[in-house]
This record gives C-alpha cells, sequence and structure tokens, in this order.
C-alpha cells in the first residue's frame, strides 16, 4: 500500500489514512477526488479495518459506480488480497432499491413492487388530469411531474402538501398528488423519489433494520457530496449512524443543480451534525495549466456563501486565456470554427478533446450550422441537434403545411402532436389566410398565436422552457431568410447534413468535437474549450440576476466550465446578438469582467475594428 500511497500528494495521503472521525474531503475541479475515495476504500480494506463487503460506495450515475468499483477491484488485486465479496457500488436510488427488496414487506409494500419511469409517471398524471377534469393547457403533467418531485425531495408528503395549497392552482395539483400517490400504493409501484422516501421511513419505524444495515455498511464513502438533496442527506446520516463512519467527497464550488434539489449546504450541513469530522482540503489540480486556474479562481471566488478552494498546479503557467469579440453570434461560430480547423490541422490537435460550451440548447444553432458549412464533424453530448428537437420539429410542421396545405406528413404530425382542436385550428387559420408572400417572422409570430400551440408549455418549468427558448430561437432562422421557401430550404439543407452525419455517426465519433451545454460538460475535460455567449443575460442567464442564490450558481457554472480546460481556454461574446428573432446589444458578463487582463490575450472581430480593447468601458482592470 505504500507503494500506492507515494503516487499521493499530502493532502490527497492524509484523506486516504484518516481514522478516527467522520472525513470529509472538499476536492477542487480535478484534483483526484475519485482517487482518493478509491484509495481510501483499498486502505481501510488493506489495514485490516473493514471487509470489502462492508464498504458502501455511493455516487450519482451508474457509470461513476462501476468506475469506481473497476478501479478498487484493480488496487486491492495490486496489493494482493483476494476478494470475494465486493462492496455495493451504486447510487443512492440502486442502494434503496437493494434494501427494498428484501424489507420492503415490514412498511407494507410488496417486495415485487415495480418501479415507475419518467413516462409511466407523467401517462399517470395525465389520466389523473383527466379524472378531475381539469384544463390540460394550465395544468401541464410535465409541471406536475416537477411539483411533485419537488415536494418529495423536501419531504413533504400529499397531505401537508394538501393541507399548505392555495390557489386555484396548488389545490387541485395537491389533490393530484394525493390521488398519484394512493394509486402508485394501489398499484404495487414507486416512483424513484419513492425508493429514497420509503428506505427512509422503514429504518425509522425499524431500529433493528437499520441496525443489521449499520453492522452490513461499516463505512460509508459518498462521492459528489454537493448534489445530494435533502432525503439523500437524511439517508446518509442514517445508514452512517452514531459512529459516524462517513466519508463524503465534493466541492461546493461545482453545485450547479439545485433546479434538480441538490443543496451544496449539505457540504455544511455536515459539520452541524458530525462536530467532530475532520476537514481536508484537495486544492491541487493535475488538470489546467495554472493560467486557467488563476482565471477560474478569479470568477468563483466572488460567490460569498460557499467555501471556495483556490486551486494550485504543477504544470506551469500555459497559454494566456482567448477573449474573442465577435460582432454577431454568426460571427462568434465562425471565430470557433476557424479556431478550431487551426488547431487540428496545424496545432495536431486530436478534435474529440475540443469541447464548445454554452449555457442554454438554444445557442446550438448557430455553431452547428457553422460547423457544417466548415465540414466540421461534431457529437451534441447530452442533447439532440437544433432541428431535431421535438418542438422544433412541431412549429416547422405549422409553416410547411402553409406554405404547401398538401403536406399530409405535416398534417399527420400536427394531428398527434397538437391533438384536434389544435390542428383544426391551425386548418382554420391556413385556409382563411392565403396570402404566402408575407415574412416568415411574420408568419411565425401569427401561426403560433392561432394554433395556441405555446399553451402547451409552462415557462415556469424548467424543462418547458428550454423548449420555449428553442422555439424562440427559430424566429432568428426567419429573421435571416424572411422567404418563407428559402427558411423552409435552409432547414432541408441543414437537416440533410444532419442525417449524413448520423448514417456516419460511428466513423465520425474518433474526429468529431463535442457541443454541448455547461451543466452536460460536468465531470469531463478537453485539450480546449470554447466557452461561448459571455454576456448579461446569457451567462450569467437572465432567469438568475434578482436572486443571490442563483446568481452564485451562474457563477459556479461558468467556473465548472472554465475548468474543464486543460491547455486551452477560449471565451468569447458577441456585441450583437440575434437571439430568439431579436437584436440584442448585451453588456460584457461580469463572470469575464471578473478576469484579470494579465491573464488574457485579446482578440476582437474585424466587424468590431472601430472600438479598441483600451478604450471600452465594459472591462475593468
Amino acid at each position: 500500500m505504500n507503494n500506492l500511497l507515494d503516487d499521493l500528494n499530502p493532502a490527497q495521503r492524509q484523506a486516504v489514512k484518516h481514522w478516527g472521525s467522520p472525513l470529509l474531503v472538499l476536492a477542487g475541479a480535478g484534483s483526484g477526488k475519485t482517487r482518493v475515495l478509491t484509495y481510501r476504500a483499498a486502505w481501510l480494506v488493506s489495514q485490516g479495518i473493514a471487509e470489502a463487503d462492508q464498504l458502501l460506495l455511493l455516487t450519482f450515475t451508474n457509470k461513476a459506480a462501476g468506475e469506481m468499483k473497476n478501479r478498487l477491484e484493480i488496487l486491492l488485486k495490486d496489493l494482493g488480497k483476494r476478494i470475494t465479496h465486493f462492496p455495493f457500488s451504486g447510487t443512492f436510488h440502486s442502494f434503496s432499491a437493494f434494501i427494498l427488496r428484501r424489507e420492503a414487506d415490514k412498511i407494507g409494500l410488496p417486495r415485487s413492487f415495480v418501479i415507475y419511469d419518467a413516462d409511466d409517471q407523467l401517462s399517470l398524471i395525465k389520466n389523473l388530469i383527466k379524472e378531475f377534469n381539469l384544463d390540460k393547457d394550465r395544468f401541464g403533467p410535465g409541471m406536475i411531474k416537477s411539483v411533485i418531485e419537488s415536494a418529495k425531495n423536501r419531504l413533504i408528503d400529499p397531505e401537508t402538501f394538501l393541507a399548505s395549497a392555495q390557489g386555484s392552482y396548488q389545490e387541485p395539483v395537491a389533490l393530484i398528488y394525493q390521488r398519484y400517490q394512493k394509486t402508485l400504493r394501489d398499484s404495487g409501484a414507486l416512483d424513484f423519489d419513492d425508493l429514497l422516501i420509503y428506505t427512509i421511513e422503514l429504518f425509522r419505524k425499524n431500529p433493528s433494520v437499520l441496525e443489521k444495515y449499520h453492522r452490513n455498511y461499516r463505512y460509508v464513502l459518498v462521492d459528489e457530496y454537493q448534489d445530494t438533496n435533502r432525503i439523500q442527506y437524511s439517508l446518509t446520516k442514517m445508514i452512517a449512524g452514531k459512529k459516524g463512519n462517513l466519508t463524503a467527497v465534493g466541492d461546493a464550488a461545482q453545485a450547479i443543480y439545485s433546479w434538480r434539489g441538490a443543496d451544496y449546504r449539505n457540504l455544511m450541513n455536515l459539520t452541524k451534525d458530525f462536530p467532530n469530522i475532520k476537514i481536508i482540503n484537495l486544492e491541487q489540480n493535475y488538470r489546467s495549466t495554472q493560467t486557467i486556474l488563476d482565471a477560474a479562481n478569479s470568477v468563483i471566488a466572488k460567490n460569498e456563501k460557499h467555501p471556495v478552494l483556490k486551486l494550485f498546479t504543477k504544470k506551469g503557467a500555459g497559454d494566456k486565456v482567448l477573449v474573442y469579440r465577435a460582432g454577431s453570434e454568426i460571427d462568434e461560430a465562425e471565430f470557433i470554427s476557424e479556431k478550431i480547423k487551426q488547431l487540428v490541422d496545424f496545432g495536431g490537435l486530436d478534435p474529440t478533446k475540443i469541447a464548445v460550451l454554452y449555457r442554454t440548447n438554444a445557442q446550438s444553432r448557430p455553431i452547428e450550422e457553422s460547423f457544417i458549412r466548415y465540414g466540421l464533424p461534431y457529437i451534441l453530448v447530452g442533447g439532440v441537434k437544433f432541428y431535431d428537437r421535438a418542438e422544433v420539429k412541431d412549429v416547422l410542421s405549422l409553416v410547411r403545411v402553409f406554405y404547401n396545405p398538401k403536406d399530409n406528413i405535416s398534417w399527420q404530425r400536427i394531428e398527434k402532436n397538437f391533438g384536434k382542436r389544435r390542428r383544426d385550428a391551425v386548418r382554420a387559420f391556413v385556409e382563411k389566410d392565403t396570402d404566402r408572400d408575407r415574412k416568415t417572422e411574420t408568419l411565425l409570430k401569427e401561426i403560433l398565436v392561432g394554433s395556441g400551440y405555446l399553451e402547451k408549455y409552462n415557462p415556469k418549468d424548467e424543462d418547458d422552457y428550454r423548449r420555449l427558448e428553442n422555439i424562440k430561437e427559430l424566429s432568428s432562422v426567419a429573421k435571416q431568410f424572411p422567404d418563407i421557401g428559402q427558411f423552409l430550404e435552409n432547414v432541408a439543407l441543414v437537416q440533410q447534413e444532419y442525417f449524413a452525419q448520423e448514417k456516419e455517426k460511428n466513423s465520425i465519433s474518433d474526429k468529431a468535437v463535442r457541443v454541448m451545454t455547461l451543466h452536460s460538460s460536468k465531470g469531463l475535460e478537453f485539450d480546449a474549450v470554447f466557452l461561448v455567449g459571455l454576456e448579461e443575460g446569457l451567462l450569467p442567464h437572465s432567469r438568475s440576476m434578482e436572486e443571490a442564490d442563483q446568481l452564485e450558481e451562474e457563477r459556479r457554472l461558468c467556473y465548472v466550465g472554465m475548468t474543464r480546460a486543460k491547455k486551452k481556454l477560449f471565451l468569447s461574446y458577441a456585441k450583437k446578438r440575434l437571439f430568439f428573432g431579436k437584436t440584442n446589444y448585451n453588456e460584457i458578463s461580469r463572470f469575464l469582467n471578473d478576469i484579470p487582463q494579465r491573464l488574457v490575450n485579446f482578440q476582437s472581430s474585424d466587424l468590431c475594428s472601430e472600438d479598441s480593447w483600451d478604450n471600452d468601458d465594459d472591462w475593468d482592470d
């Protein structure tokens, strides 16, 4: 084991060998947190402190859990340990399901319970909306599902929720929540949140069962602890028990999932619930250059509500961060395409090690279209290409039937996805209005209103809001192609390129640039990163600018994006941006403004040549 410990830096070694109290490891980006967690597990086994199957390894994805288990198996094998029973390594949900399959009858549940996935939940909620005779436009199943999940994440049961519900929206939703939960119970079914909730109920009502699992799992090790919600925090506390043999690893500066119920404050709450907890900071970064780290530190240091680690590296200073001031969103996309061509063709960079990151899904459109023009293969990670998104295809079908009322395929899509009432409204609009010469942008607005399509979406729902953003972004394309025929032709040409790339997907995966939202980039790393749209209203997003907590999360999101870069970091913003069909003159992002000029090389588009960086009032020293 000493040979393995030689691979660790002093802080990592201290964390691996800590003994005698709970441990909280605050691990900065690229600091080797998973290595520390797996080495600590191996150390506990190698020292005879615990058998391998007495360890419980918890994280947030099955992939991450599998990687931890594989790493641990390799470490133990290298130590000459012959293990016949391996530790449980999985997600909170898989662990809870494992417990309930054995103990569910103790709280009146069948051990043969089924687990409802998201589609099952939505189907059930749709049935209940009909049963309660509610307006399906006002009471969308997706929004109600989000409300129920939020309540469960805060451990609010249906009765408590109903007792506090007020108004013409909350009260019907509370009744649906109550009936939803009863239907699940009657059907011998659980949703994913129930897996955690019923496990907690099991332990509370059956102390002897909890004690059994205390004996079974003497050491609990949890990764990405900043992403835990209230239920997961409670479950961790219960399973760790009074002895508090808990190791939690996390970084508040990388907490970017509050909209899923994650609460970074759980990191600090551990210090209250386990007063003797040992805190060790991992601040040595093994990923990025010091210049990239200094730039990222200057952004995250402005957050005041959580601990901020100051990262350092032994990799050297590296290149300065390149900041590009674009004339427009198209100019920004062209710069990215040209720079990637240079990095690959002349710099020898592997295109799969290059990523383009953005705040909102709708920002992918000009980047995708530019890549197609430049012949740059790309893979959209964790998302769907712009013109393949369901809501975009829905709206395009509206435009197509107006342009060509004989388009039966589009009519079929409208009937299937809009419903007969909206289909009839569209048909009446098409038959009544025969002016085919109007501008695309005008048609788009009128047909969306006439069809009532936007009523499907609730802007307060996170997923619906993203869909609305994509629909609005179609207005930007409409502005570029005011002739309806040319608009549809452009879309068709781009879609044809999508089809061609999809056919070649396997052959291009080893030479394709990665394109994704900032949220999707968490846990990844790249040699070169392009972080685009650093403007007020985009990053930070306009929805976050009035709430201090949300603004701090936007800052964390920017920080996560910057720290994905290993060697080269490119930041860009546009002097003007056609976004959602409107030309905006946004101010430079406050996050960009936080980076000292000594860390940055500036480059300005020829479209901004009349301006001088020296006279740019947006940028502070």
